[in-house]
């Protein structure tokens, strides 16, 4: 079944707050990138938040193709997009607010945290999401 609106919202919500804070929790303790610091989860939460918005269009796209299907090519084109648009509200513009200031913030340690994050989320969705929820994809999505 072709994800519903809610049922997108449901599950990008549930893997960015479950796979998504445990990916990002070696970062923030700096074990990975380029030291500790909490600006990973700001990242993290404006994913989520823009995310939600996004997914309004996605959902409006989705119904467009004749099969209302998402392939996940689509997923990554999608990913791709979101890290273009954090990014530059995190780093080039500065309209999204980060606790260290935008120079501090490498662009290296930004991309492998966002790739690793989107990466850990979509297997997740494509595999843990069918195991743990088996109903979820004849749900449209949801799991509530």
């Amino acid at each position: 079944m072709t994800p519903t609106l809610f049922g997108r919202w449901q599950t990008r919500l549930l893997l960015l707050a479950t796979v998504g804070v445990l990916v990002s929790i070696p970062f923030a303790l700096g074990l990975i990138g380029s030291g500790a610091n909490i600006v990973y989860f700001f990242i993290l939460a404006y994913v989520a938040i823009f995310g939600l918005v996004w997914d309004v269009v996605y959902n409006y796209l989705q119904k467009s193709r004749w099969d209302r299907d998402w392939p996940a090519a689509y997923q990554f084109f999608a990913g791709i997009w979101e890290m273009i648009f954090v990014f530059c509200g995190v780093k080039i513009f500065g309209f999204l607010p980060i606790p260290i200031p935008k120079e501090e913030l490498s662009i290296g340690a930004f991309l492998l945290h966002y790739s690793v994050v989107w990466l850990a989320v979509f297997m997740s969705s494509q595999s843990l999401m069918r195991i743990i929820f088996p109903r979820w994809r004849f749900r449209g999505g949801q799991w509530l």
